[in-house]
């Protein structure tokens, strides 16, 4: 394994800090490394496999798929990618869909879909997005420009023109940004990069009421609280608050790289049409065979049900952990989307559960994020909470 590593930091470009593991198997919610060390995966993939790893239905799909045909283009039409549509259009209230590659690439469709929606309305080409601080959307230049925080974008500068930011949950910070070249409103509906932070039903409620008001998109990022993490199959469903443009990814495919933007038959007949936007993987039959049989799955499973039960004991075992060491200073999240947060930075802590066989992540460098495999039962919480405390102690001692 380590020859892997030193071997990787010689070929790969370095846009990474890897923890020293190199994994090569997975099996339900744990992953084994190459030397057949057993860790139980808290991260997912940073909340994409949502299924855990080696469901055979899952592989059994794609594999069909291998056989049949994996790529044409989008210059034609492909069963699986007209099946994952309809699926998606009926998991999600929305009307049109438009395959990608990616969540970035999500994000750069919603951009242009809200440009190209104000373009047609009055021919003006200064509309301007509001976006959030703290927020990330990708790491592509239109993703980066509406992505919240300055440490991302400044050594990209100039990013694209007339994005203005706001702060989630604070309305009148929205209201200030507003103006009557606002063409859309671009937020997480639980800020994940952020700091696990959720927005709040009155928020959603006046933002929505404003762009209906205003004729300005909501477009609701659902790349990594969405599909099932917090307990409804997107977050905006908690609310009833619809937006005009979501964007979706990482469980979407469960694994195969694919995301998705959508929208209503209002925005799909009044914005991009043939010629403004294209991809040539987005769709293919691999993918969409891939996001066909998630959507399966999670409704054969019962998914969203089982987050809800699941997610409510992970919250308690949370704040059991909160509430013995003062050098946490709070949880927050919904269902399996959870965050602690620390009084410094957590990297420690991580590669203390690391060694102990827990595999965790960061938001930010002081909030530990806890996106696991949907299928987790209460024994893997349990688990996971005596991996976590133990390291917390070793690491801060009694804080």
């Amino acid at each position: 394994m380590r020859n892997y590593i030193d071997e990787a930091e010689q070929a790969l470009l370095h846009t990474y800090n890897r923890y020293q593991v190199v994994f090569e198997r997975g099996d339900g919610v744990y992953l084994y490394d190459m030397d057949g060390k057993k860790y139980l995966d808290f991260v997912a993939g940073i909340a994409v496999f949502a299924l855990g790893y080696h469901n055979q239905e899952y592989n059994d799909a794609l594999k069909n798929q291998i056989d049949r045909i994996i790529h044409t283009s989008n210059y034609y039409y492909n069963v699986p990618a007209i099946e994952a549509a309809k699926k998606l259009k009926a998991v999600s209230g929305m009307d049109r869909v438009f395959f990608t590659n990616s969540g970035a690439e999500a994000v750069e469709g919603a951009v242009k879909t809200a440009r190209k929606y104000a373009y047609l309305k009055d021919g003006r080409t200064d509309h301007e997005i509001i976006a959030m601080n703290h927020s990330f959307h990708g790491r592509t230049m239109g993703a980066l420009s509406v992505t919240g925080n300055p440490h991302y974008r400044e050594a990209f500068e100039p990013m694209i023109g007339n994005i203005r930011f706001a702060d989630l949950n604070d309305f009148d910070s929205v209201l200030r940004q507003t103006t009557d070249r606002t063409c859309a409103i671009l937020f997480e509906t639980v800020q994940g990069e952020g700091g696990i932070w959720p927005a709040t039903e009155e928020f959603m409620h006046r933002v929505r009421a404003l762009c209906d008001e205003r004729d300005i998109l909501l477009i609701l990022d659902e790349i990594q609280c969405g599909m099932g993490r917090t307990g409804e199959m997107f977050a905006w469903q908690r609310f009833g608050v619809k937006p005009d443009v979501m964007t979706t990814a990482k469980a979407l495919g469960c694994g195969v790289p694919v995301g998705a933007f959508l929208m209503t038959e209002r925005v799909g007949q009044n914005s991009l049409k043939a010629g403004d936007h294209g991809t040539t993987y987005g769709g293919n039959p691999l993918a969409c065979a891939a996001v066909c049989k998630v959507l399966e799955l999670y409704e054969k499973m019962e998914i969203t049900a089982h987050v809800r039960e699941v997610g409510a004991y992970l919250e308690s075992r949370l704040d059991s952990v909160a509430e013995q060491f003062a050098c946490v200073r709070a949880r927050r999240g919904v269902g399996l989307m959870q965050g602690l947060v620390f009084d410094r930075p957590v990297g420690d802590i991580i590669t203390r559960a690391m060694d102990k066989g827990l595999v965790l992540i960061n938001a930010g460098t002081d909030i530990i994020r806890f996106v696991p495999p949907l299928i987790i039962d209460r024994q893997n919480v349990d688990d996971m909470a005596a991996i976590l405390t133990e390291s917390i102690r070793e690491v801060c001692g009694g804080c």
